[in-house]
């Protein structure tokens, strides 16, 4: 059984049996967001995508002018635009966006996917010898979701005489690249900037691509605040009635319908589907999906990347197994989850990781072991920057880049040993019991009575949820177990029957807790962690509870 997670109230509530207002619940809600002025509230509840604009999200206006400029330039003067984009959803939906509208002014513009494992990340010296051998006669390359750390790849570009055009979202680095002009802003995914600056070259605002935006934003797991938040509400409807065959095709393949698709489709079906090209094979097949007007190509497309998935699946399943393993057998498992394996596909090592900490609530380093190099990928618990922690062992890297959250380098196979002896001793001096123990933040303790099918649809008004808008949590004390069973193929779900002083029945499912059959029975009391869901069953609609915790009195 996991280690139990510390509850954290954000909103003590007194009240337990009494009648609570909805009003009070989503004022408490909004007050949790930060949202606490009536202007900051009706602008969240009440998004307006005309309120988004180049200035309000920070974009270097003249920076842009200077883009569009040389943009049209190449144009009127038919020079090869190069689409530089990366092999993740928010690069091959970004790259798609900016390469349409480009393309429809002008044939010579191409898109490129760099290849994971042949020239890695980003744009790179390999990646535009590449683009060279393809395309001779490139003089102006746009990248989508990258670049504002290619120092390297912009001076070698520089030497060829080509001009890059960087857009990116990512953090910026100690120096930027010389490039001759940049679009960039953290405020917004990297398809997000390539839209606004598609935008901008139109001479106009439409919803054109906002289909594509909508799978960014929640695939790159940006925070579902200002702009972005803005962006994704408006953006939604435009995809569940996309026109795009390549989604329809994806979604029938996914076994969804277009307009049930939300976030959780978006981050658990689909995404993972676009992503898996890049991570197993060549991510333009995934960008030659979403913009084919070929039904037949749309279909065989789909097909690929459903079996590619589940390929990816099969692998990640397989290395994350034997990491687990790794670690069972330690008597105490160290501060940091420190493997490396030569069996270990680079393109899946950063779930990999992602499974360990699930299993321990460690931060986790999992390792492609390499002939001569290796890559790494890691992920890390809240409250511990996992970029500035590598970087501390940087005298023992060949490079090192990410976020507080998810990181990568790269390394000397032969230095790997020392890397981790130095990584394990510096964890065991910075993490603590505490920052080793998974915190669940809770919104605010309600009765079970105050769960109706009104609080529900009042929730929903604060979505789309995801980073930084979290589905709003409950809990409810003192709850009575009716009943309880384990469901699904391994028996690994919870289902459970609850009461609370005589009320009504609720239903409950709690996903991968399926062990705590064995700790509740009838009439026991428990306290529950939930979200409120609503459940389809033959046509027939019930709200259901999604437990995120019990604890067992």
């Amino acid at each position: 059984m996991k280690k139990q997670r510390k509850w954290k109230i954000l909103r003590e509530s007194k009240i337990k049996n009494e009648k609570i207002e909805i009003e009070d619940i989503i004022t408490a809600i909004l007050d949790n967001r930060g949202l606490k002025t009536k202007s900051e509230i009706a602008s969240f509840l009440n998004p307006n995508l005309e309120e988004v604009t180049i200035a309000s999200v920070g974009i270097d206006k003249k920076q842009l002018e200077k883009t569009i400029k040389r943009i049209q330039k190449a144009i009127e003067n038919k020079e090869r635009i190069i689409v530089f984009g990366d092999y993740d959803v928010d690069g091959i939906t970004g790259t798609a966006i900016l390469w349409e509208v480009l393309y429809s002014l002008s044939p010579q513009v191409s898109p490129y996917i760099p290849h994971r494992v042949d020239e890695g990340y980003g744009l790179s010296v390999r990646g535009i010898e590449n683009v060279l051998q393809q395309f001779p006669d490139t003089k102006v390359i746009i990248t989508v979701d990258n670049g504002i750390v290619a120092n390297d790849a912009v001076e070698f570009a520089n030497k060829k005489g080509i001009h890059v055009i960087i857009t990116d979202h990512h953090t910026v680095g100690e120096k930027v690249p010389d490039a001759f002009s940049i679009v960039h802003t953290t405020k917004l995914c990297g398809a997000g900037v390539a839209w606004m600056l598609s935008q901008e070259l139109k001479g106009k605002k439409d919803t054109q691509h906002l289909d594509l935006v909508a799978l960014a934003t929640v695939a790159d797991l940006v925070p579902l605040t200002g702009a972005n938040r803005t962006i994704l509400k408006a953006a939604l409807p435009y995809l569940r009635s996309t026109m795009r065959i390549g989604l329809w095709e994806l979604f029938l393949e996914a076994g969804i319908k277009a307009e049930d698709v939300d976030v959780y489709q978006i981050g658990h079906v689909i995404g993972p589907r676009l992503n898996a090209m890049g991570r197993m094979e060549s991510a333009m097949d995934s960008l030659r999906l979403l913009c084919t007007k070929d039904r037949v190509k749309a279909h065989m497309l789909a097909a690929k990347l459903g079996v590619t998935n589940k390929e990816r699946q099969l692998v990640t399943q397989s290395a994350a197994l034997h990491a687990i393993e790794h670690f069972r057998s330690d008597a105490k498992v160290k501060n940091l989850l420190f493997v490396a394996h030569d069996s270990y596909e680079e393109g899946v090592i950063g779930l990999v990781a992602g499974k360990l900490v699930e299993e321990y609530y460690r931060p986790a380093i999992v390792v492609s072991r390499g002939e001569k190099v290796s890559k790494a990928s890691a992920r890390s618990v809240a409250g511990f920057n996992i970029i500035e922690f590598i970087r501390s062992a940087s005298q023992h890297l060949i490079n090192a880049g990410g976020h507080p959250m998810a990181a990568g380098f790269t390394v000397e196979t032969e230095k790997i040993v020392l890397l981790q002896e130095l990584l394990e001793k510096l964890a065991e001096e910075q993490l603590t019991d505490d920052s080793l123990t998974p915190i669940l933040k809770v919104d605010m303790e309600i009765p079970l009575s105050a769960v109706s099918v009104h609080l529900y649809d009042n929730l929903k008004q604060l979505g789309p949820f995801g980073m930084a808008n979290p589905e709003p949590t409950f809990v409810s004390r003192e709850v009575e177990v009716v009943d309880a069973r384990a469901i699904g193929r391994d028996k690994n779900h919870l289902k459970m029957t609850i009461s609370q002083d005589n009320k009504p029945n609720i239903e409950a499912i709690a996903f991968g807790m399926g062990e705590y059959v064995q700790k509740l029975k009838p009439g026991q009391k428990v306290d529950v962690a939930f979200t409120i869901d609503e459940n389809e069953w033959n046509g027939r609609k019930t709200l259901q509870l999604k437990v995120r915790d019990i604890l067992v009195n």
